[in-house]
């Protein structure tokens, strides 16, 4: 069912207030149905957690981030929207909205990614540019970050057929600038996609955030060459994470670009020299969807006592702790808890985390 525009326009809206990030946010909308009644709660919720300040963006600065996406001709999708992609739904927590340039229909195939290095060899590129041109003609959409090397090549070898570069900084942010001319191809072509604001320029904080919308996009992610720390590495941990199957192509011991697939074989990454690895590993039917997350608020009512909060903060520790651990500790029920850790969360006393874990946060 389509999302009213005023239910997107304030989905976009609480996707962008301060304090609520990927995971609040679905916890915001399991709670209360809506982003247009959870935006209604907020200011009562920080002041029950005890915090101060509400500090909502002006629809004013929403309205101009959907103007400059309609001059760049970009489309917006938010979290339950009848085509946001199912297989990046299915993880915790899957992001709020995506803005994106070009086909988006794209995103609805089966994916896969491929990942490397930014400095990459002649051959790790000449593997990365023909496997991906075996994936694409095979049926697969190849997914990678545009950037310089092992993803350059994966988009290059993928255009004919499709494929998805995911941005750390906002749709319209080229870069780097020397992809200049792969991303007005992709954009022409394939589909651009990015969570950041319209005009936002890439920064490393955005490149984690972005590696996790690569590998929910994909059935699995093959990585090419990849140091041992590197935001590649980083990719197959989320997808490992998120239930995808894990790719390496071997490389030579004498190269430092070969370590970081190597060392994924040794942790029980699938061997891929070529199209048949990968068809061999998805024939077995693996790697399946997982259904969204319940809705741990069924049942709990709008207003939680002040005290109980305060007995929740109490057990929380800079140690993550699962919720139903707190349920057990407290004999109270999850959902009761859950509530409790999102006002705390919103009012910057805990820090929600995926799985249902929560961590205090330091004064």
């Amino acid at each position: 069912m389509t999302l009213p525009d005023a239910e997107r326009f304030a989905r976009l809206r609480l996707a962008r207030t301060d304090r609520v990030g990927p995971v609040t946010f679905r916890q915001l909308l399991d709670r209360f149905g809506t982003a247009g009644r959870a935006l209604e709660a907020l200011p009562d919720l920080i002041r029950r957690g005890g915090g101060h300040g509400h500090d909502l963006p002006p629809a004013e600065r929403i309205e101009d981030e959907m103007e400059s996406g309609r001059r760049a001709g970009a489309r917006l999708i938010v979290f339950g929207d009848p085509d946001y992609p199912e297989m990046l739904a299915a993880i915790d927590p899957p992001p709020p909205l995506l803005w994106t340039l070009g086909d988006a229909a794209l995103m609805a195939r089966p994916c896969i990614a491929v990942v490397g290095a930014r400095i990459a060899s002649a051959g790790g590129q000449r593997i990365a540019r023909g496997l991906s041109q075996q994936l694409g003609e095979a049926g697969h959409v190849v997914v990678s970050g545009l950037a310089r090397g092992i993803d350059g090549a994966a988009h290059a070898g993928a255009l004919p057929t499709g494929t998805v570069a995911v941005l750390g900084g906002g749709v319209d942010d080229v870069y780097p600038p020397d992809n200049a001319d792969l991303y007005a191809q992709i954009a022409e072509q394939g589909c651009v996609v990015s969570e950041s604001p319209m005009g936002a320029r890439a920064q490393a904080k955005d490149f984690p955030r972005r590696n996790r919308i690569i590998s929910g996009l994909s059935r699995g992610v093959i990585v090419v060459e990849a140091e041992l720390r590197s935001g590649s590495l980083i990719t197959a941990r989320l997808a490992g994470e998120q239930g995808r199957d894990v790719f390496a192509v071997p490389g030579s011991p004498l190269d430092p670009r070969s370590r970081g697939p190597n060392e994924l074989l040794r942790q029980g990454a699938i061997l891929c020299e070529g199209l048949e690895d990968v068809e061999r590993a998805f024939s077995t039917l693996r790697t399946l969807g997982e259904p969204g997350p319940d809705n741990p608020f069924d049942g709990v009512g709008d207003d939680i006592d002040a005290a109980l909060i305060k007995r929740v903060a109490a057990l929380l520790s800079p140690t993550p702790t699962p919720r139903d651990e707190l349920a057990r500790a407290l004999g109270l029920p999850i959902g009761t808890v859950a509530a409790a850790l999102l006002e705390l969360d919103l009012a910057g006393r805990a820090e929600l985390l995926p799985g249902g874990l929560a961590v205090a946060c330091t004064p």
